[in-house]
């Protein structure tokens, strides 16, 4: 581990991952500030040690319901099967 870091070294060494999503359109249009702290995770991610950040956010406005296809989200999960 680093010292004063309880984020052991090896998991500092892989890609952090930072899923955006808005169920609707007009949350995308009308909650900014929501859309604003999901990309802030990317600073949180950086000071917890990870220097390599991903950012998955081509499924702003696709609900999680239904037969919607969320292609970050199958990407997501693809990386995440795939190491």
């Amino acid at each position: 581990m680093t010292s004063g870091n309880l984020i052991p070294t090896a998991v500092l060494k892989r890609k952090a991952v930072v899923y955006v999503r808005q169920s609707t359109q007009a949350q995308v249009q009308l909650n900014l500030e929501s859309q604003r702290r999901q990309y802030e995770l990317v600073d949180v991610a950086r000071r917890w040690g990870f220097r390599k950040v991903e950012v998955i956010d081509e499924d702003l406005g696709r609900t999680a319901s239904g037969a919607v296809e969320r292609p970050g989200f199958e990407r997501l999960v693809d990386d995440l099967c795939t190491g």
